[in-house]
């Protein structure tokens, strides 16, 4: 396991989600025919509906068949996603795109093998700053921050822009009702710095990789998603509880008053996970029954929709995993400066 220590704290100064307008509801799969229901989808996955760039005419006329020609048909571009949300995270940090000093983009479906998303939403912001792209599949929030807490605070500019795009709906076949209930689309974005302080820091890290399993959950480049579902999904538990339980003794808060992000996979899972850490429910924020799974998107779009009510002098343990096979986590103070 790959942790950093306490004493390289990375502020966040404001966070921003953007999700598509089209709704893939329970009732619009049910009509594609493919042997599925809202109470098949809810008892299995626990999902409601979904977002998608793709226009729904698409879906049902072609069933997504040929994942390369998805782009073309799309309502937005990756970076146009991107953008929208790296924007309202910049006006929430209140700052403009002139502010930020580097962008670091990453997730499970670039729409360009070259160049790195992170230039693509750059160019979109107007900035004129050092881009990269740092992606490890739906684990990438957690590699990214624990990436930059990692680097000596004064090779850092004074802001840095982390963006996860997930337009994962160009990469499902509408035909296999397996993925077709789990995915949707979604961006989000977060303004951090080392050396600038607010209220919400990360105050612990850490990361961690079994490159054996990499055959598990892939994306063929332009081909469609697919996964060992029943493997993955305890793997996905079962990581996710030993994250929780390797985060514990990092928190600065009664863990029995900590709140939980998880991976946006599946809301079965999520309460799998929940129920196993012997978490509060209550405590436990999510999305994926209204937005699907949106990769690594999923969990800070989460944290994103809460960032404004979030209550003061609190702790947040963040965990996802990911393709690769890959997990992480975060521990997330809110409401302390300096």
């Amino acid at each position: 396991m790959h942790s950093r220590a306490d004493s390289g704290d990375l502020y966040i100064h404001g966070v921003g989600h953007f999700h598509p307008e089209n709704r893939i509801d329970n009732a619009f799969l049910s009509g594609l025919g493919i042997g599925t229901d809202d109470a098949w989808i809810m008892e299995r996955v626990g999902i409601r509906c979904r977002r998608t760039v793709l226009p729904l005419d698409y879906i049902a006329s072609t069933r997504n068949a040929r994942p390369a020609e998805a782009a073309a048909a799309s309502l937005y571009t990756n970076a146009q996603t991107g953008a929208a949300a790296a924007r309202l995270a910049l006006a929430r940090a209140g700052l403009q795109p002139s502010d930020i000093g580097l962008v670091i983009a990453g997730g499970c479906s670039p729409q360009y093998s070259i160049p790195a998303e992170a230039c693509l939403v750059a160019a979109e912001l107007g900035i004129q700053a050092v881009a990269y792209d740092l992606n490890s599949a739906c684990s990438s929030f957690a590699v990214q921050l624990h990436h930059l807490r990692g680097m000596r605070p004064e090779a850092l500019p004074d802001y840095s822009l982390v963006v996860n795009i997930e337009n994962n709906t160009r990469t499902v076949d509408y035909n296999d009702r397996r993925t077709a209930v789990l995915w949707g689309d979604g961006s989000a974005a977060a303004v951090v710095s080392a050396t600038v302080p607010a209220p919400v820091r990360v105050t612990h890290s850490m990361v961690q990789s079994d490159p054996a399993g990499w055959k598990k959950v892939v994306i063929p480049a332009g081909g469609h998603f697919s996964q060992e579902g029943s493997a993955v999904q305890g793997f996905a538990i079962r990581k996710s509880v030993a994250t929780l339980a390797a985060l514990t003794p990092h928190l600065r808060h009664d863990p029995a008053l900590v709140h939980f992000i998880g991976h946006q996979a599946n809301l079965l899972m999520l309460n799998a996970v929940v129920e196993r850490a012997g978490l509060d429910p209550a405590r436990h924020l999510k999305n994926v029954d209204e937005f699907g799974n949106c990769g690594a998107a999923g969990a800070p779009a989460v944290l994103s929709q809460h960032w404004d009510t979030l209550p003061s002098r609190c702790e947040i343990a963040l965990v996802v995993v990911g393709s690769g096979l890959t997990w992480g986590g975060l521990v997330i103070e809110v409401g302390r400066q300096g």
